[in-house]
């Protein structure tokens, strides 16, 4: 007898019954497997590049064989995972043979501790959905993983391969059982977790603004209709909106149902109720869905540590924390700290910075962990905590500036050097500054006034004066609100400098005026000496050069009375350096040797190279031009010798204009060169323009004039970047001259005219009139001599307004000649021949 066992046209999993002629038949296609994919929503955007990247991980190869098996989609609660794994699935079923055999979807619920489902009752779902009975699905779950990965493979050699999608697991335990591991069989998983899985890792991050307007308004459309159109209606309301929710899917989407809610509810209303810190999260749920909520399953999860350290991180006011913050105010050591960290970035409740050692929340996050944080508030100390880390602030940054003040090589300090202190200030920036001006909670009076005492030289050297003027600001309210006049005058010196170099001059010269008030108020001569030093600088920026000498020299009697060789030395400079612009140049510079000598003898190196520097300039002017490369040259040494890169790029500088005006423009073109990498490797930009202004003008010189161009192009663009209006105004007259050597007239004309706008938007009456000089003679050029008439008398007029009496003759004689010129032509036009 002949015994025959044949299974065809199918997949299966089971004993087979021996016996004559039996055959078992299996339908061709499996269908469960589609049943469990949650439906994709109608309402997607700004995720093009996700989707375009895991199909790209998805599609099978030539041989139908995959190289990356598994991708693991992670993000912050809400960001929108499961909805991409759903979109992307749906998409890659629609590619003809890539999933034959369709889609497993299960949710691990791995942040819910109800519905948490464990491996092995995942997996009894998955074999149910795979057309397996339950009779024959083992009880462990080992042998359910044999099992599942075994159908999984057979389907797949049958030209069945399935994707599988494994959604919210909350840890690694939980989905290696569900992975496939045929070698073909591809698989998507969302955590919010980072898993180590041995998958290809994709971070999920919040939608930009653009996007998040189009997801609002595609919400309020498929719930109200096309005939809702109030995002259409009030953009702005609407990007408000979307920068409240901070581009969170889930706040969107919370929020756009709120809209739909009330079909006449205007988006400013929403806008509005949301802009209350303390209440958006509150705002933002709807029934079943609130961000607040998401926001606690994954919470609820960290172990004890971590939960404090995040709760504990919104007392930063700044927008990151570095982990040596974070550990002072966590009262941990560094190492630990960062696992801390880290661990809370796997869970995306922080993210890591642009920079390794930086960490920074989500806006609604930072909110959930505040709330969290005020909860707990006894058991964290919290108070203690914001404590040690604004001591952190205030210690270190007082060991920064020490840098920038020294005349030494290396103060005693936590810093190695100059360069090292920089850093760490730019740094922490964004952090200085928020918490100098917070207000309680996040601030303390003390700390703000202490922040603000150290910030000023740091802020000066980085041209930061709007964020002086800001620290400035609060610390004179401060003082103001504890009857502290001699704080307030020392605050409103700084607001005055500040005020001073945004070209707020008149605001400057009151702000310094109430700060001598105050100190004539206290009897105090050396704070009166500051105050008129100041008042003198702000007088010679608005060409009050009587006022100016008047101050500078009433501050130098101050300062002599008491001795003060320091003061001494600073306020020659200032008077010496009025002088030089007073074209008094003997007295400027006999002035400027005696600041030198002085510093000197104090054996202040860096005041001494300031000095040096005023010396060289004026030096300059008079033409002495080898003494001025001399002391550029020395200043531009100790710059080295104190590692003070910023400086050095500045004493470079004016070598190189020194050496310009001798003719060595090979030797010129090398310092501005080297002074420009300087400034870039700083990244002080607004020095970086200026010193590429002076590279294109020596670039002119060696008839190199379309790099020339460039580089006054990019210091034009430089300038209006960094908001230098006087600066872009220099540039572009820089430029136009570079445009006018290279016969490029009628772009020079749109430069020249554009320089004449800037100068005349900052009131600088000197550098207009230049301006509008240099656009007549470019008409002059041209031969639109009616142009070059017109210009040049408005030049004289504009130089008669700032009292340049010899700058008006010359702009009266060119307008003479551009007449002249004029009548000539009109001559030769309009005379008969001579016979």
């Amino acid at each position: 007898m002949s015994v025959s066992n044949r299974i065809s046209d199918g997949v299966f999993f089971h004993a087979v019954i021996q016996g004559q002629s039996i055959t078992v038949q299996l339908p061709p296609e499996i269908t469960p497997a589609l049943s469990g994919l949650p439906a994709a929503s109608a309402t997607f955007t700004g995720r093009d590049d996700h989707i375009a990247e895991l199909l790209g991980l998805l599609v099978p190869g030539p041989d139908r064989q995959q190289a990356v098996l598994v991708a693991a989609v992670a993000g912050l609660a809400g960001v929108g995972k499961t909805e991409l794994a759903v979109q992307t699935a749906v998409r890659a079923l629609a590619e003809d043979g890539w999933f034959p055999g369709g889609v497993l979807f299960v949710d691990m619920f791995g942040y819910d501790a109800e519905r948490l489902l464990s491996p092995d009752r995942a997996l009894d779902g998955l074999l149910h959905a795979l057309g397996l009975p339950g009779e024959h699905i083992p009880p462990t779950l080992q042998d359910r993983s044999r099992l599942y990965r075994s159908v999984l493979a057979a389907y797949a050699a049958q030209g069945r391969r399935v994707l599988v999608v494994i959604d919210n697991a909350s840890a690694a335990h939980q989905v290696r059982p569900l992975l496939p591991t045929d070698g073909s069989t591809a698989a998507l998983v969302t955590s919010r977790h980072t898993l180590d899985i041995e998958a290809r890792l994709h971070d999920l991050n919040v939608l930009d603004e653009a996007a998040s307007v189009d997801l609002l308004g595609q919400a309020l459309r498929q719930a109200r209709g096309a005939a809702d159109t109030r995002v259409r209606d009030e953009p702005a309301e609407a990007a408000a909106i979307a920068r409240l929710c901070g581009g969170l899917p889930l706040a969107l989407r919370v929020a756009a149902a709120l809209l739909a809610d009330t079909p006449t509810r205007p988006l400013a209303s929403l806008a509005e109720a949301l802009r209350a810190a303390h209440t958006r999260l509150d705002r933002l749920h709807r029934e079943d869905r609130a961000v607040r909520a998401a926001f606690d399953l994954s919470y609820r999860h960290l172990p004890a540590s971590h939960a404090r350290l995040f709760r504990l991180l919104p007392l930063n006011a700044g927008p990151d924390i570095a982990t040596e913050s974070a550990a002072r105010l966590a009262d941990l050591d560094s190492p630990t700290t960062e696992t801390l960290l880290s661990d809370l970035a796997r869970a995306h409740l922080i993210e890591p910075a642009a920079v390794w050692g930086r960490w920074r929340a989500h806006d609604l996050v930072r909110l959930y962990a505040d709330e969290r944080g005020v909860e707990h508030a006894v058991a964290d100390d919290r108070h203690a905590a914001q404590s040690r880390l604004h001591a952190h602030y205030i210690t270190t940054t007082a060991d920064a500036t020490e840098h920038l003040l020294s005349s030494s090589v290396a103060p005693p300090t936590r810093f190695p050097g100059w360069t090292a202190a920089m850093a760490w200030l730019r740094s922490e920036h964004s952090n200085l500054i928020a918490t100098t001006t917070a207000v309680p909670p996040l601030g303390s009076p003390a700390t703000s006034t202490a922040l603000a005492m150290c910030l000023p030289d740091y802020l000066e050297r980085t041209r930061s004066y709007g964020d002086m003027a800001t620290v400035s600001a609060a610390a004179v309210a401060i003082a103001r609100s504890q009857g502290d006049l001699q704080a307030e005058g020392h605050a409103l010196n700084n607001h005055g400098y500040a005020l001073r170099e945004m070209r707020r001059f008149d605001d400057s010269i009151a702000a310094h005026a109430r700060a001598l008030d105050i100190a004539t108020e206290l009897d105090d001569r050396l704070a009166a000496g500051v105050a008129l030093q100041n008042l003198g600088n702000a007088f010679r920026m608005v060409r009050r050069f009587e006022e100016s000498v008047a101050a500078h020299r009433r501050a130098l009697a101050l300062v002599r009375e008491f001795r003060d060789r320091n003061g001494e030395g600073s306020v020659l400079n200032s008077l010496g350096l009025v002088l030089g612009e007073m074209r008094r140049f003997d007295e400027a510079v006999e002035t400027l040797g005696q600041a030198v000598a002085v510093v000197r003898e104090l054996e202040d190196q860096r005041s001494t190279a300031l000095g040096l520097t005023n010396l060289g300039t004026v030096l300059t002017a008079l033409q002495r031009y080898d003494e001025a490369v001399e002391v550029h040259g020395e200043a531009a040494a100790i710059a080295v010798q104190l590692e003070d890169r910023h400086f050095e790029g500045g004493a470079l500088g004016n070598m190189g204009n020194a050496l310009t005006k001798l003719g060595r423009d090979d030797e010129a073109f090398e310092a501005h060169t080297r002074a420009v990498a300087v400034f870039r490797e700083q990244g002080d930009r607004h020095a970086e323009g200026q010193a590429l202004s002076n590279l294109g003008l020596v670039l002119v010189r060696l008839e190199r004039l379309r790099e020339a161009a460039d580089a006054h192009a990019l210091a034009v663009a430089i300038a209006a970047e960094t908001g230098d209006r006087q600066g872009e105004g220099a540039a572009l007259n820089n430029l136009g001259e570079a445009l006018v050597e290279t016969q490029a007239l009628d772009e020079a004309v749109v430069t020249y005219t554009r320089a004449v706008e800037v100068f005349r938007e900052v009131a600088d009456s000197y550098n207009e009139a230049g301006a509008l000089s240099n656009l007549g003679w470019v008409h002059f050029k041209m031969r639109r001599l009616d142009e070059a008439v017109e210009l040049f008398g408005q030049a004289a007029v504009v130089f008669a307004r700032a009292g340049e009496q010899g700058e008006e003759r010359k702009a009266l004689r060119n307008q003479a000649r551009a007449h002249n010129e004029r009548w000539l032509l009109r001559w030769d036009e309009y005379a008969e021949p001579l016979v």
